[in-house]
């Protein structure tokens, strides 16, 4: 089958088709979606034929041999931290979700990763009705997802971009303010959902309230995080930093996520779309910062 491989960057090559274990589907692929992470902190180690690619959606060709999972024909949403950039995926029935006629493949494609992440980060957080949570990185992929997640579980949502033209659309999805950096927060918040690290994480734990608790998920900033805690102690209340880790299986959160896209009620905020021969033009404006919220890839 077709995939895409870094050889030494992304490009197509011809791979075995996967072989599915009996509790896992084969699906065709019709779209799959890019994470700033899998290209940005990608293994030197990486064999010439391993296809790498967390989010793809596509029709299920094989049913699970085990009989769990959707039959023949279902549109499904998958995840797996392999296997995505390709034609065909092999993938577990705990890690897909189906997906009904009425929503875009190439949209629910943009959903594993990031949205479960960012759905995951807002709970751990706790009740946060009527209180102030933060998001740094919130125009990118998991940032733009917590931000609409965080306001529908009531929270007053401050979005923190790099610069005033990454704040597009953020209002519309549910951020009451919206600051340069976690530098520029005035107050203290309750809650921050970090995707950035280094020095924002930092600025973020010096404004928390009194036993706040910020999710350290992302490390886009590629810069480690330095506190300070002779000035912590003059500056902060007491608080805590989190080290965040999606957690699997999948399917249930990505049925609730994919629920919440068909209602309208979700916008899977899709910032580049193109055909997958121009994957190298999407990864490079994910890592520029040149995209606001997901890359989708959409195969023939």
């Amino acid at each position: 089958m077709k995939a895409l491989i870094f050889n030494p960057d992304l490009s197509f090559g011809v791979v075995p088709d996967p072989v599915p274990s009996p509790a896992q589907a084969l699906v065709q692929v019709s779209a799959v979606s890019l994470n700033f992470g899998e290209i940005a902190f990608r293994s030197a180690q990486i064999r010439p034929d391993h296809v790498s690619g967390w989010d793809a959606a596509g029709v299920v060709v094989r049913a699970a041999a085990d009989g769990s999972g959707p039959a023949v024909g279902a549109r499904v949403v998958t995840f797996g931290w392999s296997g995505a950039w390709a034609e065909l995926r092999a993938v577990d029935t705990t890690e897909l979700a189906v997906v009904p006629d009425d929503v875009d493949l190439a949209l629910a494609a943009a959903l594993p990763v990031a949205g479960v992440t960012a759905l995951q980060a807002v709970r751990r957080l706790g009740s946060v009705q009527g209180r102030r949570v933060l998001v740094t990185g919130a125009s990118g992929g998991v940032g733009r997802y917590a931000v609409q997640l965080a306001a529908r579980a009531g929270a007053h949502v401050i979005a923190s971009v790099g610069s005033a033209s990454r704040a597009e659309g953020l209002p519309e999805l549910g951020a009451a303010e919206v600051v340069l950096g976690p530098a520029n927060l005035r107050g203290r918040v309750y809650g921050v959902l970090d995707t950035v690290g280094g020095q924002q994480l930092a600025e973020a734990f010096y404004r928390l309230e009194d036993d706040g608790v910020i999710q350290a998920i992302g490390r886009a900033a590629k810069e480690p995080t330095v506190i300070d805690f002779e000035e912590a102690g003059s500056r902060s209340l007491r608080g805590r930093i989190e080290n965040f880790n999606v957690s699997t299986p999948f399917a249930d959160d990505l049925a609730e996520l994919v629920g919440l896209l068909s209602r309208s009620e979700l916008d899977a905020q899709v910032g580049w779309r193109g055909p997958w021969d121009q994957a190298m033009a999407a990864a490079d404006a994910l890592l520029t910062r040149r995209v606001q919220g997901k890359a989708v890839l959409t195969l023939p």
